[in-house]
């Protein structure tokens, strides 16, 4: 596995133009062959990259690529990529960010808050044609501003137009996201019954509480996708509505008055009863003994 840690590198092995600034590079096009050769690396740097695919695989993490489906892709630094026998269609672009670049800068903390650079590679961003006209506009403006004469106002106009291509990229996926919802159906009820299930089948008894990294493999998406799915659809996240649901079956055994505190904790998956009645207390604002209490009289 190969590693870079700069720009310059990168773009060669992939046979586009060197950048004229060695923390900053928006680039065009691709090998006159219109492949990538097989690589797989890290990078000391933020990618953000707009393709449309011909063929091949890319691989982000342990995830593979749709290249049917693909266009804009964002990988955070230091994270593992693979290019297999890559073939792209004219037309795309690519923006390498360092870190260094952003320091001292609104960008380096907003970066890091953008959802999208933990999406697998599976979940590109998908534009329509006014969205990518929006997109393109941004991308020329900041490779014509890399290649001006640099001067004091340079890294500020190219910092605004980058964090400009970031927002409107979150808009698209919020819109990505409602058009999902509206042809494969409500994720909150998928998720729901993947929670039924885990419970009916008794799953629990040998993976204790359900987690969001289980759930988002149960429906095929990565974590940070499906959180920001339902976080659109029902405006809580996945562990807010794992946690309701926990807090719900706790009432409902509270209720009954079957089982004591201890066994309800374990009941659901919890490992103590302390980390169970903390949260019920959070959740619902009193303790589970005062809800039973108060259940049973």
């Amino acid at each position: 596995m190969k590693h870079y840690n700069d720009i310059s590198s990168f773009n060669n092995d992939i046979g586009v133009e060197s950048p004229e600034h060695p923390l900053f590079s928006v680039t065009f096009g691709h090998k006159s062959d219109g492949g990538i050769e097989d690589i797989i690396f890290t990078a000391d740097f933020y990618i953000i990259s707009f393709q449309t695919f011909i063929s091949g695989d890319i691989t982000y993490g342990t995830k593979e690529f749709d290249h049917q489906r693909g266009k804009m892709t964002f990988f955070r630094p230091n994270q593992t990529v693979t290019f297999k026998n890559v073939k792209v269609e004219d037309g795309c672009f690519l923006i390498a960010v360092k870190e260094d670049f952003l320091s001292g800068t609104f960008l380096f903390t907003e970066m890091k808050s953008y959802g999208y650079f933990d999406y697998e590679t599976k979940e590109a961003l998908h534009l329509t044609p006014s969205e990518e006209e929006t997109i393109w506009n941004l991308a020329r403006n900041m490779h014509k501003e890399s290649y001006n004469n640099t001067d004091v106002y340079s890294k500020q106009i190219l910092l605004a137009h980058l964090g400009t291509l970031l927002t409107y990229s979150q808009r698209f996926y919020k819109r990505q996201f409602i058009n999902r919802i509206q042809t494969t159906g409500a994720y909150a009820d998928r998720f729901q019954q993947e929670l039924d299930r885990y419970y009916n089948e008794r799953i629990i008894s040998q993976a204790g509480l359900p987690t969001v990294s289980y759930m988002a493999e149960k429906l095929n998406l990565s974590s940070r996708y499906l959180s920001d799915l339902l976080k659109q659809e029902t405006g809580k996240t996945a562990i807010e509505l794992i946690h309701m649901y926990l807090v719900k079956e706790a009432k409902n055994l509270l209720t009954e008055g079957k089982m004591n505190i201890t066994e309800i904790a374990f009941s659901l998956g919890f490992e103590n009863s302390n980390y169970f009645a903390r949260l019920f207390k959070k959740e619902v604002g009193v303790s589970p003994n005062a809800f039973k209490d108060n259940s049973l009289n």
